[in-house]
């Protein structure tokens, strides 16, 4: 497979409340969002982008996720971890060059390593705040997911490197996007046939994130968060790229799911 190619999974989902993805909104209501990750088929060798959540979510989710699951609880079989929906499709853990982070929060730490040749590549002001976090986001990280012997990281440096471009062809570049997390990333992808395609991941949960009708739930800036849409949308314009949002459940619908693919 060294067709360039961009698939789209889901890690199951998360039941949660309307207020923790859409902050004051809901007045309680319960809300399931979806957990996705990205595969991007390349013919210098392929990118997992992000990872859903850890397989070990599906059987055990309050003992490897702790507290946090009174506020997310991870809805997961086995078979929806990254390792084994990637096997599905003829792909093995030795076949993934680089796991591109869009940053460390537990629902997007799935694939870390699981792939033995791959090079993880995060911003490194994101690594370095995920072993320190402050008290109100130290639930969102999972230590054991990035805190392992023997990994290869590619640390990336904020504004000073934005847009790097991963193959050196433009087709995989990130766009730093801090707010949601203070490391956060988002990545865009441009395509041979379908074009630029946005992955805003969590700097907009939603379509209302987008369209700057609500801020999301958790964040560790607000004036980041919004300052990083702006971005997005001045990119997305300039592009005349897909926007792909992280988690809004309605939106994820109308996108393509593997073995489905954008080329």
């Amino acid at each position: 497979m060294t067709d360039i190619r961009l698939y789209m999974f889901q890690t199951g989902s998360l039941k949660c409340k309307v207020h923790n993805i859409k902050m004051n909104q809901g007045s309680g209501a319960d809300y399931e969002i979806p957990v996705p990750f990205f595969l991007l088929t390349h013919p210098d060798g392929h990118t997992l982008i992000d990872g859903g959540n850890a397989v070990e979510t599906a059987t055990d989710p309050k003992g490897y996720w702790g507290g946090i699951t009174e506020v997310y609880w991870p809805v997961m079989r086995e078979d929806e971890g990254c390792v084994a929906q990637l096997k599905k499709m003829g792909i093995n853990p030795e076949d993934i060059r680089y796991v591109l982070q869009s940053h460390l929060h537990l629902d997007h730490t799935g694939a870390i390593g699981r792939f033995p040749n791959a090079t993880h590549i995060v911003q490194r002001r994101e690594y370095e705040y995920a072993f320190t976090p402050d008290w109100f986001a130290a639930g969102g990280y999972i230590r054991n997911d990035f805190d392992r012997p023997g990994l290869k990281w590619a640390f990336l440096e904020g504004e000073s490197n934005d847009f790097y471009d991963i193959y050196g062809d433009g087709t995989l570049k990130t766009v730093f996007t801090p707010g949601h997390s203070p490391g956060h990333q988002s990545i865009l992808v441009t395509l041979p046939n379908s074009g630029p395609m946005l992955l805003t991941i969590d700097a907009a949960y939603t379509t209302d994130h987008w369209e700057e009708k609500a801020l999301p739930g958790f964040m560790s800036s607000a004036v980041e968060t919004v300052r990083s849409v702006q971005k997005m949308r001045m990119l997305a314009s300039r592009t005349s790229a897909q926007v792909v949002t992280g988690h809004d459940p309605d939106a994820w619908q109308t996108f393509r799911h593997a073995p489905e693919y954008y080329d």
